[in-house]
């Protein structure tokens, strides 16, 4: 389709000129090839197309282009690739520096062939799972390098290579510790006594109801106190570390500190993850004593077990190394979720979806890897039987 003179916009008009002819053609290009010509570009392409058939090689003296922008190099540029998929050599000469420059960023590519996948509900299941694998197994790689990145920024904290900002970690503190305290024993209370009272319905039917201090007491502390709090500090403090930190990162706050020579795995990750060491097994040994309160007044109200017998049962069943089993997990876990938070809250990009979709990423990772741990430690020590 070729535009008339009156169509076009003010400027010179686009055009080519034949040369030199033959089989080794030279056409010159002149005029403005800028997009407000997109029709007449159109045209001229096509023209010269079909004006060189036969034609072995062809020059495009491109020295007569007066204005050139995105538009009309990527036009000459398919042009040069249908006279080479048409079997005629196709080069540009005589470009100007800044035109060239332009030629070389627009270079016309075609698209890459989709690729075909095998169909298949079977076939898309082991899609899913190998792709599921690879990306666990790059999460593991990074907690790994992060893990790292953190020792080297407490070590450069212990010999003096950097601030420790102690305002920083008594901040941290009081959210991930005293600002817990309320819903964790809350919920630890709730689960004591709901467990003590299914104990109970199960024991008396043997006379032995107030067994229901020995089981507490041995469940409570090696496994579910730490168990219960992690999870609950993973989806309160660990999504509040993500959702800050992306927040940050999307308003370019992270590049600000770095710029100003301050690193952020100093200022921001070290007092997160130290907040979350000091002040987890002091919400699990919180958790263990609430939930026994909720068992004991379960079993008095349930069972009729009395204070004084519940305590006595529950001294003779329990050790130094049942305590310290639940309490030597619990700097595990908050380590497990202080890495995911800042992982996740470092990888956000530009958006509210980035930032919502890597916030429940975080949530969802560290009560999975809270688990994972949870279960290596319990084979850990069945295995050493302590």
């Amino acid at each position: 389709m070729q535009a008339s003179a009156a169509e076009l916009p003010a400027g010179k008009r686009p055009d080519s000129a034949v040369l030199r002819g033959g089989e080794g053609v030279v056409m010159a290009l002149t005029g403005d090839w800028t997009a407000p010509h997109a029709r007449a570009l159109e045209a001229l392409a096509g023209r010269t197309l079909g004006s060189v058939q036969g034609a072995r090689t062809l020059a495009l003296d491109v020295s007569g282009i007066d204005t050139l922008d995105t538009l009309g190099a990527w036009v000459i540029s398919r042009l040069v690739h249908d006279l080479g998929a048409a079997g005629i050599k196709a080069d540009l000469v005589r470009a100007q520096t800044v035109h060239r420059i332009l030629f070389d960023e627009v270079r016309f590519r075609e698209a890459p062939p989709a690729i075909q996948t095998r169909g298949g509900a079977g076939f898309d299941l082991l899609t899913d799972i190998g792709k599921a694998m690879v990306d666990f197994w790059n999460d593991l790689v990074a907690g790994v390098a992060f893990l790292g990145a953190v020792v080297a920024a407490l070590g450069r904290i212990v010999v003096g290579r950097s601030r420790f900002r102690g305002t920083a970690l008594i901040a941290q503190l009081e959210r991930v510790g005293l600002r817990s305290v309320p819903i964790i024993v809350l919920i630890s209370v709730l689960v004591g006594g709901i467990i003590a009272q299914q104990s109970v319905f199960q024991m008396e039917r043997f006379g032995t109801a107030h067994f229901v201090a020995d089981l507490m007491g041995v469940l409570v502390l090696r496994e579910l106190a730490v168990l219960i709090t992690s999870i609950m500090i993973a989806g309160r403090t660990g999504s509040s570390f993500t959702a800050e930190l992306g927040s940050m990162k999307m308003r370019e706050e992270i590049d600000a500190l770095r710029i100003m020579g301050l690193d952020p795995m100093e200022v921001l990750v070290v007092p997160r993850i130290m907040a979350l060491l000091i002040g987890l097994p002091l919400l699990t040994f919180i958790s263990s004593m609430a939930m026994l309160f909720g068992g004991g007044l379960v079993a008095l109200v349930y069972g009729g077990v009395s204070p004084e017998v519940f305590m006595s049962r529950l001294q003779g069943a329990i050790g130094l190394n049942t305590f310290s089993v639940g309490m030597l997990k619990a700097p595990f876990m908050a380590l497990v979720i202080g890495i995911i938070a800042c992982i996740e809250g470092f990888a956000v990009q530009g958006s509210a979806d980035s930032l919502g979709s890597h916030t429940t990423s975080s949530v969802v990772k560290a009560i999975f890897m809270v688990i994972v741990v949870d279960g290596l430690f319990a084979m850990f020590f069945a295995a050493i039987r302590y």
